[in-house]
């Protein structure tokens, strides 16, 4: 193996976050030298920019609801407003230590931090502010970046994800184009922190890639919120003043916003990065590889965001410990989208892992697709909370249950069990006889799986 001397390494990653990090942390496990180029912070969109200030976010919305409504609960509480320095500061409070922590492990894996804008200028080789950095194996994990729409001009009350982060006080209006992940988040925080949030999205239904019946209950609950949202229709023009927004749709209705938030998705971050230089296949901005993450290049893996599909940063970490585990030889086993939890922190949360029910019934047929739906009627601690929800299982008639799908309050908390259930392709009978304790909102997916066996318990129509 390489040495790391002479800028000559067993691997060099391009970009730092999730993907990127990991990989580096398990390579270095694994006895390799490893050089990771990082242009911005350790830790990529997720720690800084996404996953954990967005939380954060959520929870001091999240306390500011139980604030509000302390008084269905016999509690006294009042809620007299949001006070943005300090959601801020609690919110880089914890970005602060996690990156604190993460700059431990990378300094403790002997892993050498290259700071600047990296540049793939050969298969084997990146180059960074003149000098350049050789690899046997090259990983690209280059991110993604906040996408906008032609039209959509980012600046001055149009905001990304990344402004949304750092305002300093709460708008009393918003518009949110997109009902997405990111747009039905920011919707839920704004609403908790007292601002009138109207949701335009295009297609059919919010959270467009979840199975229906959590699109349709999620949209339930935004309404009994008063969340505003139009579905099934674009956005034409926006145009800004000095004293707010107007957008127009392209049905001719005009909303006044004081704040437009864009959150049409992310690109993949691979303009002006060498790749197809190098001879990198890019598709739109994508770079695809095999199961095995492996580009068209030998030699050079790809992995996270900018590898097409989900985009979450736990399927970086899968792809960068991958890579890592496949340059040493270990054989490890492929990581499949459809096996990756996935969660939306709105109020209420929305947990799935596997295939949705129109995706069974056109993989197997209508005949071949069992399905069963819980209410958390049933459930002890959601009442307690007084959350409403379904925990939905879907099953090859006969066989495995392929797809987990909740909604309800904290239910973000539940996937890992779902995850269990799809990925070692379990059957209702073999989740029913485990023990669930109670009152615990993990009971639903016991109580969803006895019901799907045949032997329901605790189960409301």
């Amino acid at each position: 193996m390489a040495d790391g001397a002479g800028n000559n390494f067993d691997i060099v990653i391009l970009g730092g976050g999730s993907g990127g990090y990991a990989c580096a942390l398990r390579a270095a496990h694994l006895g390799m030298t490893v050089a990771l180029v990082e242009k911005d912070k350790l830790g990529g969109t997720c720690l800084h920019y996404g996953c954990i200030p967005t939380k954060a976010l959520l929870h001091a919305a999240e306390v500011a609801d139980t604030a509000r409504e302390g008084e269905q609960f016999g509690i006294r509480s009042t809620f007299d407003g949001v006070e943005m320095s300090g959601v801020n500061a609690y919110k880089d409070d914890v970005v602060a230590r996690m990156y604190k922590g993460l700059q431990g492990l990378i300094k403790a894996g002997g892993i050498t931090v290259v700071e600047g804008e990296g540049k793939l200028v050969s298969k084997d080789t990146v180059e960074v502010g003149g000098e350049r950095y050789t690899g046997t194996n090259v990983v690209l994990a280059s991110g993604s970046y906040a996408r906008t729409l032609p039209g959509l001009e980012i600046g001055g009350r149009v905001i990304t994800s990344y402004e949304a982060l750092t305002m300093s006080e709460v708008p009393e209006r918003v518009v949110i184009i997109g009902g997405s992940v990111i747009g039905v988040e920011f919707a839920s925080v704004w609403k908790s922190f007292g601002a009138d949030v109207t949701i335009i999205e295009g297609l059919p239904t919010l959270v467009p890639l979840e199975d229906p019946a959590l699109s349709k209950q999620l949209e339930r609950a935004f309404r009994k919120r008063k969340i505003n949202f139009k579905t099934g229709v674009k956005f034409e023009s926006v145009k800004q003043t000095d004293d707010g927004v107007t957008v127009t749709l392209e049905n001719g209705d005009t909303i006044d916003t004081d704040l437009v938030l864009v959150a049409v998705g992310r690109g993949a971050n691979s303009a002006g990065m060498g790749y197809e230089e190098a001879g990198i296949t890019v598709d739109r901005g994508w770079v695809p590889t095999d199961e095995r993450l492996r580009t068209n290049v030998d030699g050079v893996f790809a992995v996270g965001d900018l590898v097409p599909g989900l985009q979450l940063a736990h399927r970086g970490f899968a792809h960068g410990i991958f890579v890592a585990e496949e340059i040493a030889g270990l054989q490890p086993q492929p990581v499949i989208d459809s096996g990756i939890p996935r969660v939306t922190y709105c109020e209420p949360e929305i947990a799935s892992v596997g295939i949705t029910e129109p995706q069974a019934r056109e993989k197997y047929g209508d005949d071949n697709v069992e399905v069963l739906e819980y209410n958390l009627g049933g459930n002890g601690k959601a009442q307690i909370l007084k959350t409403a929800g379904t925990v939905k299982l879907v099953r090859e008639k006969g066989g495995p249950i392929v797809g987990v799908h909740m909604i309800g309050s904290r239910f973000g908390e539940q996937v890992g069990e779902a995850s269990l259930i799809v990925n070692w392709e379990a059957y209702p009978e073999d989740v029913a006889q485990l023990l669930h304790a109670h009152p615990t909102e993990n009971e639903a997916l016991g109580e969803a799986a006895m019901a799907l066996a045949g032997k329901p318990l605790h189960s409301h129509a």
